[in-house]
């Protein structure tokens, strides 16, 4: 390494970020890369550990050694090819992702991880910055024609590997802009869209075709974001395409069958998120929802309630309170046991830091109020015995609530497509295919391939992109019979 010595003589160092009374008043992005000598310090923490865990705890097995090494030797260009050897847009993996790279790390047994995320963060907006991201159209057209249903990260992806491979490739997305769940699921304040733009700007420049406010197949249930203009039927896409590949998000939120659930201003998270997001783009949003002053109960506990928990404080929530139904994790993991894994852990994100009562081993019960019109949420405690809830008995209590947002996970993909084509499904309601032997991600459907939350459920934008690329080389193999592309 840059220097071996470097885990014994630095600290790990945050990222600098806005305070959260500040940043509550905007919907910018709040968090600022290391500047040079901050991350050319904390590459030199990566140690010589000989097996690089990190490697393999990474999705998309990004060779974090060699750019950590890179940074620390001022080697910015050559660090920001090795980063995008192994990932198409580190801009989106560099600020949202989890990093189960860092919980893999060997130096976090002893001490604080590797600050892989902002050494990442940093690479690529330096890349940018320097202009060094461009367009790499191919060299070589192969004549052959792809179709991707969907512009999410697996989309996105699958998309520019196969146009880089010299297939004309055409994205086709329901809503008005492109990016899927990056556009209309993660808020501005921890994505700004403009890093979408760029990257769909650049993909345009190797040939990529964007259809935005296209449907493939039927109208989708309510509660999912649709703002498709026109439709095309799979079996246009199946005789004017020589592939196709599905790779749509889940997007079938998971419900919450309790009395009450009819009454006005209890919504879903993706009713609620997406309306901010176009709002923030320029748009105008008919009868939007919004939390001004009212007292919001965010109902999940996950990264999709606490995306619900800071734009609610945004709008100028009264009061904010979330419920996990889960009990509450320990501040610390246990970490001989666990790592290299992903830890079970008490997480605070940065909407929590902007004010939130949070609550856990909680059940709603029924959701009451008056004229239509939610008041109040009754909920329980319970208990978790030998993989079973009870609820406790006589712990019954009420909370105000002007605005139940529904934030429980999602079940499924949107049915509705896997219908028009008649895809198989596991049990699970995704999209049947392996990844591994022949026909990886393939369907039972002509032509047909699916890749990311279509085909392995909701999941992370890092395993969307592993997806996306694993599924292009699976593509280009079945159009050309071998691919270059790697895995």
């Amino acid at each position: 390494m840059g220097k071996a010595t470097g885990f014994m003589e630095y600290q790990r160092l945050q990222e600098a970020s806005e305070a959260p009374q500040s940043r509550k008043k905007h919907y910018k992005e709040f968090v600022m890369h290391l500047d040079d000598a901050q991350a050319k310090t904390q590459a030199a923490r990566c140690m010589d550990c000989g097996i690089p865990f990190c490697n393999n705890g990474c999705p998309v097995n990004n060779i974090i050694p060699d750019w950590n090494d890179l940074v620390y030797n001022g080697k910015l260009r050559e660090a920001l090819d090795t980063l995008h050897s192994t990932n198409n847009f580190p801009e989106f993996t560099g600020r949202i992702c989890p990093a189960p790279c860092e919980a893999a790390c060997t130096l976090g047994i002893i001490k604080d991880a590797v600050g892989i995320k902002s050494i990442e963060h940093y690479i690529i907006d330096k890349g940018w910055e320097n202009g060094w991201v461009t367009p790499q159209p191919a060299a070589v057209s192969t004549g052959k024609k792809v179709a991707v249903v969907g512009s999410g990260p697996a989309g996105l992806a699958a998309a520019q590997q196969l146009a880089r491979a010299g297939h004309a490739v055409t994205v086709f997305e329901k809503n008005d802009r492109a990016g899927g769940l990056l556009r209309y699921g993660i808020p501005d304040f921890k994505l700004d869209k403009n890093l979408i733009d760029q990257r769909v700007k650049q993909m345009e420049g190797e040939g990529v075709v964007f259809r935005t406010g296209v449907l493939v197949g039927k109208d989708f249930p309510a509660g999912i974001t649709n703002w498709a203009k026109e439709t095309v039927s799979p079996e246009t896409l199946q005789k004017e395409f020589d592939a196709v590949i599905i790779a749509g998000g889940a997007e079938t939120p998971r419900d919450l069958p309790v009395p009450g659930r009819e009454l006005k201003g209890v919504h879903f998270a993706m009713e609620f998120l997406p309306q901010q997001n176009k709002v923030n783009a320029g748009d105008k949003v008919k009868d939007q929802i919004s939390a001004a002053g009212k007292h919001v109960v965010v109902i999940g506990g996950g990264d999709t309630g606490s995306d619900c928990v800071g734009t609610s404080n945004r709008h100028g929530a009264k009061a904010v309170t979330q419920f996990e139904l889960l009990p509450q994790p320990p501040e610390q993991e246990n970490k001989p046991l666990v790592w290299p894994y992903w830890p079970t852990k008490l997480r605070t994100s940065s909407s929590h830091e902007e004010g939130c009562e949070r609550d856990w081993s909680v059940a709603t019960k029924r959701l009451e109020g008056s004229k239509g019109k939610v008041e109040k949420l009754i909920a329980c405690r319970v208990e978790w015995k030998d993989g079973r809830m009870q609820e406790v008995p006589d712990s019954e209590f009420e909370v105000k609530a002007d605005l139940v947002l529904l934030a429980m996970g999602f079940v499924s993909p949107v049915q509705p497509v896997l219908d028009a084509f008649g895809v198989d499904r596991d049990a699970r309601g995704n999209a049947r295919a392996t990844t591994d032997g022949a026909g990886c991600y393939k369907t039972n459907a002509d032509k047909v391939f699916a890749a990311g939350d279509m085909r392995r459920g909701q999941s992370l934008v890092v395993w969307a992109i592993r997806e996306g690329r694993q599924c292009a080389r699976e593509v280009d193999a079945f159009l050309m019979g071998e691919s270059v592309l790697p895995r």
